[in-house]
């Protein structure tokens, strides 16, 4: 299992991915808003989509767990 946290503090702007969905190493999950910038969060490795913790619209903190993803 990887939990894919998040690298700043911002607004989720957009989920990409959703649970069960396979996803690969650098593939998007994930939008982060910040200081009016959007930065992608990336899957760190390959796997499936466990777990969303979050949804569009919530404010996120540095480290904060946003997906988990399973093998």
């Amino acid at each position: 299992m990887a939990e894919v946290k998040s690298p700043m503090a911002g607004t989720i702007f957009e989920l990409i991915a959703a649970v069960g969905d396979a996803v690969e190493e650098g593939d998007e999950l994930v939008i982060l808003e910040s200081m009016k910038m959007e930065i992608p969060v990336e899957a760190p490795g390959d796997g499936t989509v466990a777990e969303i913790h979050i949804a569009q619209g919530d404010q996120v903190q540095e480290g904060d767990l946003l997906v988990t993803i399973g093998d």
